[in-house]
């Protein structure tokens, strides 16, 4: 049950960073905003652990992915700016 409730939190984490930081060059459809929320919420865990915020396998929760996957938008918004 645990990587259906991922993959649950991950898609939420994502549709809900989109709505927060909307633009043309991002990532879209079913898939590929799941998999934002989820590497969101990777990214959220390893800072969150290194920074002493959450104990050693602890994992972020929604807020946590929704902030991580903030963060990867952002830096996919300065990869497409550089590119084009």
């Amino acid at each position: 049950m645990g990587i259906i409730w991922t993959i649950i939190i991950g898609f939420i984490a994502g549709v809900i960073a989109k709505f927060i930081m909307p633009g043309s060059n991002e990532p879209s459809g079913f898939v590929l905003t799941t998999i934002l929320g989820i590497v969101g919420a990777v990214i959220a865990s390893y800072l969150g652990q290194a920074l002493g915020w959450y104990a050693p396998g602890e994992g972020a929760g929604l807020i946590g992915a929704v902030v991580g996957a903030i963060v990867l938008l952002l830096g996919w918004g300065g990869i497409a700016k550089r590119r084009a």
